[in-house]
């Protein structure tokens, strides 16, 4: 990307914010610190595939406040204030990999891209380097899951980052459109997801949402044949319960077998994913449950802006603002199960 002089950056976005901070050389990598990798809103660094811990600064003469999202439209750090006069550090780790969206997608922009937003932007200095000790946690889902490429969908894992402190990066897998027949048949996905796995990695696994035509034995064993892959390589497999569709009955609940999955051969997919994690003694995120719960006290009305209702007659896939509520639901599912140290989460 074409790189402009820090003089001229804060002449143009971020304010006395950008001229307040020296830049530095890079280390070799692409990886480095300072302001001289950022042209207007952006950063880019010359990375190759890995993981990397990320440290801004924010702040300037004015108040401020920060947002900061990454690749494909990934969420890494919530909006953040600094009162004027300060500055406040953040630090989180992101996953860079080609494709740098879904595995079955377009390879992306090489290397590390970064997008300073918010309703008052002063980003005053950037440092990336390589992560060393960070866990991973790999994502493998739908549409429902997956970094959608563009506004206004958003997958819940797209959303997950910024929940996260420094040491916990997400590698999301998922891909529109996949069932569990798909996942583990195309080399893109499954072949290309395990191997990278290491001991102690937390895989989630949600797919259920095209599992249309998919038999209640045949299912069973896709879960199983995940959950056994996840395990040989060391890792740690989550089994997650789909998110509901906002299908309402008339009394304003959920209970239905297009709400809460159920296909059209009467596969109650919620209830197959339950009994194969009790039988496998597999940690369970019942998403379906917390997300129907959430969505029926919104009410049929409330609960549009969850989803597409409005803007796409969508009432599967979710907005930033739906992904982001139903992503804070798994935040807290990762808590309660020791999935991630809780030093590493953020609250609130």
């Amino acid at each position: 990307m074409r790189r402009f002089s820090i003089a001229v950056v804060a002449a143009v976005t971020l304010g006395t914010a950008l001229s307040s901070a020296p830049a530095h050389a890079g280390d070799g990598s692409g990886a480095g610190r300072g302001l001289a990798h950022c042209a207007a809103d952006s950063c880019h660094f010359d990375v190759p595939p890995g993981t990397y811990d990320v440290r801004v600064t924010l702040g300037g003469e004015a108040a401020s406040s920060t947002s900061v999202s990454g690749e494909t439209r990934r969420s890494l750090l919530p909006e953040t204030a600094a009162p004027a006069g300060e500055r406040v550090t953040r630090s989180f780790t992101v996953n860079v990999r080609t494709p740098e969206g879904e595995p079955t997608g377009p390879a992306g922009t090489p290397g590390l891209d970064l997008r300073i937003g918010g309703s008052a932007p002063a980003l005053a200095g950037i440092r990336v380097t390589r992560a060393r000790h960070a866990r991973q946690i790999f994502l493998v889902g739908d549409s429902t899951v997956c970094d959608q490429p563009g506004a206004p969908y958003s997958g819940w894992g797209q959303q997950l980052p910024q929940f996260l402190r420094k040491g916990v990066s997400v590698a999301n897998y998922a891909d529109s459109g996949e069932s569990t027949v798909t996942y583990l048949g195309n080399p893109q996905l499954w072949a290309t997801v395990r191997p990278l796995i290491r001991p102690g990695d937390p895989v989630l696994v949600q797919l259920a949402h095209n599992d249309k035509t998919t038999d209640e034995a045949t299912y069973r064993a896709n879960l199983e044949a995940l959950v056994a892959g996840v395990r040989e390589r060391g890792g740690q497999p989550v089994l997650v319960t789909p998110i509901v569709r906002r299908w309402f009955n008339s009394d304003g609940t959920l209970n239905n077998a297009t709400a809460l999955l159920v296909n059209g051969l009467g596969v109650d997919h919620p209830a197959v994913i339950r009994s194969v994690a009790a039988a496998g003694d597999v940690p369970l995120i019942d998403l379906t449950a917390k997300t129907k719960a959430l969505v029926e006290s919104l009410g049929p009305e409330g609960s549009k802006a969850l989803y597409l209702t409005n803007e796409a007659r969508d009432n599967t896939h979710t907005s930033v603002r739906g992904a982001t509520a139903f992503a804070g639901l798994v935040r807290d599912e990762l808590v309660t199960l020791h999935l991630v140290p809780k030093g590493t989460v953020r609250v609130g």
